[in-house]
């Protein structure tokens, strides 16, 4: 009963994803357009894209130990309505400050959706279908990622504003979704009594988890999330540079990427995961990845965009997962804590990855994407020598055994 019980309430929190990320999803091909109406550079598109992830990477912990100590449902609805409102925002803008403003307010408050989400999943699954567990979430983002940039280019073609207020209806979609439907998977006695919230305090967490156990994990987290932004944060951009495609153009191929990652996701994550280990999936998409980021310089028409597109995504999306259950897994502190601080490395790398990507992109149009596969193939290398798998519990009556043979005078 308790298995079908959390199988209906991580349905439900899988449709929650797929309307909150088919609202971010309708963002993604709309701004480097919207930014060029208002005069911007790449190195600006950048910065837009990163100080959303900066707000993230800042307070992403703080809702993750709130989420252990008041349950995952209200910090869940927090941050959809903090989405609504930046959404309806950027939609009203009318000069680039604006748009700043919006994407700090979503940065701060949508914070709180993406590791509270995990976290209820870890609240309600055991360890041995955590991966795919983790892979629904995964391919719940990339359902929202299939239908809400294709649905966005065709918004656009009336005003670059639409697509915004439309993602503003889909949050309040998904608030009510979660409000009537969505139950609390943190029970009271499982509740932290005390919640230390300070800036300070997240800094030290994460530098405490840098040098702890999870540390190399976490640096992982911080690789995946870069290497897909680097490519994501500027795709527009330079899809209208080198091929004078429009929000239309980009929105369809970010579908098909989506679409893919949805399937990589969902059908693939949990079956590889099970039958090679986390640890093998991990190292194998960091190379895939790698060579994926050259592959799509090489690109020439729509045909190839979309070949050498899909072979990065479907070597990217099996990457986050992956991390996120090792994170799961081997956490000794709380699970909204230990997500909360892969959320906030996962935004250090999308603080990092547009940045970088936006200033390369005003250099040269290739550069951007060779950093990316300099830095994912930095990624494999470091998981050859550093991700090791984890080593099974041996059986109570052989460790017994074991013991009785190596201590003298127990026969």
């Amino acid at each position: 009963m308790q298995n079908q019980a959390s199988k209906k309430n991580i349905g439900i929190l899988f449709i929650t994803l797929v309307i909150i990320m088919m609202g971010f999803g309708m963002v993604i091909p709309v701004i480097p357009f919207l930014v060029q109406d208002f005069g911007a550079n790449g190195q600006q598109l950048g910065l837009l894209m990163s100080v959303y992830a900066l707000m993230q990477l800042i307070f992403s912990p703080m809702w993750g130990e709130l989420s252990d100590r008041y349950g995952r449902r209200p910090i869940i609805l927090l941050g959809l309505i903090g989405n609504g409102l930046s959404m309806l925002l950027m939609g009203l803008a009318s000069q680039l400050w604006m748009l700043f403003a919006a994407r700090i307010l979503s940065g701060f408050l949508a914070s709180a959706t993406l590791p509270t989400a995990y976290a209820y999943v870890s609240d309600s699954t055991s360890e041995e279908d955590r991966g795919g567990g983790m892979g629904i979430m995964g391919a719940a983002m990339g359902v929202g990622m299939v239908i809400g940039p294709g649905f966005s280019g065709m918004l656009a073609q009336s005003s670059l504003s639409t697509p915004f207020f439309a993602g503003a209806i889909l949050s309040i979609g998904a608030i009510s979704v979660v409000y009537f439907f969505l139950p609390e998977s943190l029970s009271l006695e499982n509740r932290k009594q005390t919640t230390e919230i300070s800036i300070r305090h997240q800094f030290l967490e994460m530098w405490g988890g840098l040098v702890g156990p999870l540390g190399f994990l976490l640096f992982l987290a911080f690789l995946v999330s870069f290497g897909l932004t680097n490519f994501e944060g500027i795709f527009g951009l330079y899809m209208n540079l080198r091929f004078e495609y429009t929000a239309r153009d980009v929105g369809l191929i970010l579908t098909l990427i989506g679409l893919v990652s949805a399937v990589v996701q969902g059908f693939l994550t949990g079956y590889v995961t099970k039958k090679w280990g986390e640890v093998a999936l991990i190292k194998f998409s960091f190379l895939g990845s790698a060579i994926g980021f050259l592959l799509m310089l090489m690109a020439r028409d729509l045909p190839s965009i979309l070949i050498t597109v899909s072979f990065f995504i479907l070597s990217n999306a099996m990457i986050r997962p992956g991390v996120s259950t090792l994170i799961s897994k081997r956490a000794t502190i709380g699970q909204g804590i230990a997500m909360g601080l892969n959320n906030s490395f996962m935004s250090l790398g999308r603080v990092v990855g547009p940045l970088l990507a936006g200033t390369l992109i005003d250099i040269n149009l290739n550069l951007p994407y060779i950093s990316g596969s300099l830095i994912t193939l930095l990624g494999f290398i470091l998981c050859l020598f550093l991700l090791k798998p984890t080593s099974k519990p041996k059986p109570a009556t052989q460790e017994a055994k074991e013991i009785t043979s190596a201590t003298p005078g127990l026969d």
